[in-house]
């Protein structure tokens, strides 16, 4: 695939079509490398994930109970509760992940993620709304959250339509959505009695807790389908970083291009809070950490690294977790709360 190059010399630009970069970052060899290690990081974990809980099984143990080896016991306990919440968790930081790359790299902005701009906002006070005034009592949590989501990106998409989008737009009309959301979340938290805003404060932290194949199946689905997609979508958004008027005449469809881009992250963004709930900060913070390991730019991170990078924190925060008994939302909200204000620091300084 022909990807852009920028030549500088003095005054004049070049632009040039051809090379080994792009925003999967899995042609250059040090993004290779760091891809793999990633997946084998990702790996370990998952199996990790299998083999802890109070009920002692080894990893092999574990291994074989996923195809349906060993003793009764040991498969009802790893195929029935332990690699559901091992697979929310992998694929719900895949999609966190890949999203928050997308976000900032059409924002052009390292501080862009749906937790910044409203789309998850969008899903948490759908889902409140459905556990505090039994809004779509028939659709369930998982469902209004991911209509929310859907619902939130619409709104920021038609608010900064104005002949068009830009990424500077979508950040100062996806700031105030997302406050919009935060107070009518809180609105409703005040309204609810003591176990609503119990069970609704522990779906805002982020968990992977109890999750079964229900959870599974359609967060499955989506990342098989929408991950393609995306990475299918990876040239217009290189080209879109670059600017609106170089990507079109570099032949990009600029809107389409964004709109697409737009829908298959909130669509990512709404079936991972579907799944395991607005596990903070994971489409934030792991972006960043993708780009200082691959060595590229802050505002475009690498697709491919960025996916594998969130699989692993979410993994990996529900592994220091658990021994705590606390969800996951709890671990990545400090490591993003961190990450967060070195961010700060560093837009600050520069």
């Amino acid at each position: 695939m022909a990807l852009l190059h920028i030549e500088r010399n003095g005054p004049l630009t070049m632009y040039r079509v051809g090379g080994r970069r792009g925003p999967s970052g899995v042609l250059r060899p040090r993004a290779l490398a760091v891809g793999v290690a990633l997946a084998v990081l990702a790996a370990g974990a998952f199996c990790a994930q299998l083999g802890t809980g109070s009920y002692p099984v080894t990893a092999a143990e574990a291994l074989r109970a996923v195809f349906w080896y060993g003793d009764q016991a040991t498969v009802d306990v790893v195929y029935r509760l332990r690699l559901p919440r091992a697979l929310v968790a992998l694929l719900a930081g895949l999609a966190f992940g890949l999203a928050g790359a997308v976000f900032q790299t059409l924002a052009r902005n390292p501080l862009a993620s749906p937790d910044v701009i409203g789309v998850t906002g969008g899903a948490n006070t759908a889902a409140v709304a459905g556990m505090v005034l039994g809004l779509g009592a028939g659709l369930g949590v998982s469902t209004l959250a991911l209509l929310g989501a859907a619902a939130g990106a619409a709104v920021i998409h038609v608010l900064a339509w104005r002949r068009g989008t830009t990424g500077y737009r979508i950040v100062l009309v996806g700031i105030g959505v997302s406050a919009l959301c935060t107070s009518a979340t809180a609105y409703l938290l005040q309204r609810a009695d003591l176990f609503q805003a119990q069970r609704a404060v522990v779906w805002l932290t982020g968990s992977v807790n109890l999750r079964d194949w229900g959870h599974v199946v359609p967060l499955a689905a989506a990342v098989a389908v929408l991950v393609p997609a995306a990475l299918a979508m990876s040239r217009s958004l290189s080209t879109l970083s670059l600017g609106d008027e170089t990507a079109r005449g570099l032949g990009i469809p600029v809107q389409r291009a964004r709109s697409g881009l737009l829908a298959v992250a909130a669509g990512l963004v709404g079936f991972a809070t579907a799944a395991a709930g607005p596990v903070a900060f994971v489409s934030l913070i792991a972006p960043q950490i993708a780009v200082r390991l691959t060595g590229g730019p802050p505002s475009a991170p690498p697709l491919f690294a960025s996916a594998l990078t969130g699989a692993v924190v979410v993994l990996a925060g529900d592994l220091a977790a658990q021994p705590w008994g606390l969800p996951v939302g709890v671990v990545t909200g400090i490591v993003g709360a961190l990450g967060l204000l070195w961010l700060l620091a560093r837009a600050n300084r520069t």
